[in-house]
């Protein structure tokens, strides 16, 4: 199964996506309707909104009045947050059964407007987010739902901003005019869920790519993943996407503090259900000095997102080494031409090599050389 979470602001036609995966073949679970099933007449949900708010949230007939609650839970934070602390553990509670009665090779929409706000991101394998200007937004609301402008305004500036969706997006679907095309996001869907159901990771040719500015964030999504994934444990963005300026394979790299290599064993399946797929047992070439070298090595099954993720004892000689590795070519300009140059040529003599074995072997010898200065730059930090 492949979780997917679609958030984005209101007004902002994240329904309209959701509709249209759904013709894809997705389950999609909306939060929304979910919200409304916790509040149905002679529910506990409705007791405690009506306790909390008063009678004059009801209906006539004692359905909830959705416009009268409205008006007074987005009149203030502490309102808003009552009405949270009321539906967010049902609505929980019920999206949980949901999930948990869709088959087994499901691509998973969870349609879910406060994803941002309440931090869930890392829980899903994907995030999308759908986006449209504030005053598109403001217009669909007043004129297709007939709400009072006021109203929509203060709905508004109670979720989250552009800058935080951005922030867990890692697709970003502009509904701001046409209605996006979700034929090639679906085909990564689909590809993502049998790759985590199989066990399979994602492979490409190392084709080396000038720096791109988007890297550090993706890293920063992918590690939260990771971290939960791990119980909270210590994840680090490493290799070359992680230095500022430096040509790179598209490919995110990271490693994954664990206590011993029982640990890593331990943490296999965890990560395979997260989008990690376990590759094998290896033991990194050692750089000059003794210790452990060994790891676990799992790479990611999205098909739209390459990445690996070296499992290693935190603070022995392999997790140091990638460290001092990345931080001296973040220091010295020098050796990031001279890397940059190598991984060019590389890439482009091996570029039909999808399993990228080769292309690594031959950065061998330089890596040899560079290690000395690496030992070197670290032993002037510690100095």
């Amino acid at each position: 199964m492949l979780r997917v979470g679609l958030t984005g602001g209101i007004g902002s036609g994240k329904s309209t996506v959701a509709r249209l995966l759904a013709e894809n073949g997705a389950v999609v679970i909306d939060a929304d309707k979910l919200a409304r099933e916790v509040l149905e007449p002679g529910s506990e949900g409705l007791k405690e909104v009506v306790k909390a708010f008063g009678e004059d949230v009801l209906n006539a007939d004692g359905t909830l009045d959705r416009a009268a609650l409205a008006a007074k839970a987005f009149a203030t934070e502490e309102a808003r947050q009552t009405l949270n602390g009321i539906t967010h553990p049902r609505i929980g509670a019920l999206t949980g059964q949901r999930m948990a009665e869709a088959p087994e090779d499901a691509v998973v929409v969870h349609d879910i407007p406060l994803l941002v706000e309440r931090d869930i991101a890392a829980a899903y394998h994907l995030v999308i987010v759908v986006y449209a200007d504030e005053e598109t937004r403001l217009e669909r609301l007043v004129g297709s739902r007939g709400m009072d402008r006021q109203d929509a305004q203060n709905r508004i500036a109670a979720q989250a901003t552009d800058e935080q969706r951005r922030a867990v997006a890692d697709v970003w679907l502009d509904n701001s005019g046409e209605v996006p095309d979700v034929t090639n996001l679906w085909d990564r869907l689909v590809g993502f869920e049998k790759n985590v159901r199989t066990r399979t990771y994602a492979s490409g040719s190392p084709i080396v790519v000038p720096y791109d500015e988007r890297w550090p964030a993706q890293a920063r999504r992918i590690a939260r993943r990771i971290s939960l994934a791990a119980g909270g444990r210590h994840v680090e963005h490493i290799g070359s996407t992680s230095v500022p300026g430096l040509a790179a394979k598209d490919v995110l790299d990271f490693q994954l503090a664990v206590e011993d290599m029982e640990t890593a064993d331990e943490l296999r399946e965890a990560l395979a259900q997260a989008g990690f797929p376990y590759l094998g047992s290896l033991e990194d070439a050692p750089r000059g000095e003794g210790g452990d070298w060994s790891k676990r090595l799992h790479a990611s099954a999205d098909p739209g997102r390459r990445a690996n993720l070296h499992v290693r004892v935190q603070d022995g000689a392999g997790w140091r080494w990638v460290v001092d590795f990345r931080d001296w070519l973040r220091h010295d300009a020098a050796a990031r031409a001279e890397y940059t140059e190598l991984k060019l040529e590389l890439s482009q003599r091996f570029a039909a090599d999808s399993t990228g074995f080769a292309y690594g072997d031959a950065k061998e010898p330089w890596m040899e050389q560079a290690a000395k200065r690496v030992l070197a730059y670290r032993g002037g930090q510690e100095s």
